[in-house]
């Protein structure tokens, strides 16, 4: 946990000129489709701090995109890391044996959700871990097609990206794209227009009633592929019951069930796995992000029934590299070691001041989500639920000139997705920035 109270602290505005002069050489060399959100140039953190060149000092809630799972600089994470590299960095698991490999393949086939046993592959990413599952899951059925939810996002190659639908930016002028995929609603409580209806039924009954009578023959479908919980697409939490009512339409149909906890996983629900809120056992899952604490490392987690693809047919040269093997498996220890119960301690915390700052702002028309995964959903007008990107954009913009950092999703939603090291501190802390720098989005976007 964090032992300085020095943050925030913002002794320049940002960007100052150190950042400035990065900015100027990023800007002038780097490729045009990063994003950039806002000028920050950081130069190191501890715990849930983040220090940029000029000496500024943020309360991070976005992890780096809910990556920073152990938080910046943890002890523990980083001599793991440093012991490993003093042996070598890597050595193809493909092909050859070293320890950390199999400990870390043993550990996840282990605490993977559900009492199948399991097999495991390292990537290098969520994306490679997504792309390897299209493979596998077409593999073990001999089926072809896959369907996939709007809002849904899966990475940024072109089978992950075939099954997203999140922005259209992602996809425009990149076609065609993998052919067999099939897109449904997701069921989003909050927006989903259902007539009254259970959003999960409405979905489950889309599927049977609409998709298998008219576009998909069921026994053509490979597999499901679904975020448990809706990341890029705004951070939505489904109706309790869908997750199990979709595994049952899966087994009606001997279609596989895959989880992409790529954002959910590895304890920043308040549970290992978004699946084990559900009690839901998928047959494949893949993660990464916070699976390394920021070293790049994923995983596709599967039924041994499932894994059964021949030799030679998928490998990966750097993926299960001996520093992600360390990194992995330190920062499973570290999660284990009480950060599970500390993100679902802090993620209520968290939503608890978001509700109560709701009632002051009728601009947040929604606060959902699980343990340190929360949405915050901006509106218009409450009555109407319509998105306020701009809203969303000043508030990022307020909050990072205040000492916060934040990152926005969906249309118009603010993830919270901090470390799971957070504490107290870090939470009040940043409510209080969030709630000054939203006040100050208000009157700006008004006038």
């Amino acid at each position: 946990m964090n032992t300085s109270r020095e943050y925030p602290r913002i002794v320049v505005a940002p960007p100052g000129p150190r950042a400035q002069q990065i900015i100027d050489r990023d800007m002038a060399n780097s490729s045009t489709s990063y994003i950039k959100e806002y000028p920050l140039a950081m130069s190191h953190g501890r715990g849930a701090m983040i220090e940029d060149v000029d000496g500024n000092r943020f309360i991070d809630f976005m992890a780096g995109i809910a990556v920073a799972s152990t938080g910046y600089g943890h002890p523990k994470v980083v001599a793991a890391v440093k012991g490993a590299a003093e042996q070598f960095f890597s050595m193809c698991g493909t092909d050859f044996f070293y320890q950390p490999m199999s400990d870390l393949v043993e550990r996840l086939a282990r605490i993977a959700p559900g009492p199948s046993k399991k097999r495991v592959f390292l990537s290098n990413s969520g994306t490679e871990a997504i792309e390897g599952a299209i493979k596998l899951v077409r593999d073990s059925t001999r089926r072809t097609d896959l369907i996939a939810f709007h809002g849904s996002f899966h990475g940024r190659t072109y089978g992950a990206m075939s099954l997203g639908a999140s922005k259209v930016k992602q996809r425009a002028h990149f076609g065609p794209f993998l052919p067999g995929v099939h897109h449904v609603p997701f069921p989003d409580p909050y927006r989903l227009k259902t007539g009254g209806q259970d959003a999960g039924e409405f979905v489950l009954e889309h599927i049977e009633k609409h998709l298998f009578k008219r576009i998909v023959a069921p026994d053509d479908v490979a597999a499901i592929f679904i975020e448990p919980l809706l990341g890029e697409g705004g951070y939505i939490v489904p109706p309790p019951g869908f997750l199990k009512g979709l595994r049952a339409l899966c087994d009606r149909h001997g279609i596989l069930l895959v989880f992409d906890e790529v954002q959910t996983g590895v304890g920043r629900t308040g549970h290992m796995w978004a699946a084990d809120i559900f009690d839901v056992e998928p047959d494949v899952l893949c993660t990464a992000k916070g699976l390394g604490s920021g070293v790049p490392i994923g995983a596709i987690i599967a039924k041994e029934s499932v894994m059964k693809w021949a030799r030679g047919s998928h490998g990966s040269t750097f993926g299960g590299s001996l520093i992600g093997c360390a990194a992995a498996l330190a920062t499973l220890d570290v999660v284990e070691d009480g950060l599970i119960d500390n993100a679902r301690a802090m993620g209520a915390r968290l939503k608890a001041g978001f509700q109560s700052m709701a009632e002051r702002f009728p601009c947040i028309g929604d606060v959902r989500g699980v343990g340190l995964f929360i949405g915050v959903d901006f509106v218009t007008d409450r009555v109407s639920k319509q998105p306020d990107p701009k809203l969303v954009a000043r508030l990022e913009r307020e909050a990072f000139a205040r000492g916060l950092l934040l990152l926005g999703c969906g249309e118009s939603v603010i993830r919270v997705a901090p470390p799971l090291v957070l504490d107290a501190y870090d939470v009040d802390t940043g409510l209080a920035i969030f709630e000054e720098a939203l006040a100050a989005a208000v009157a700006a976007t008004a006038a």
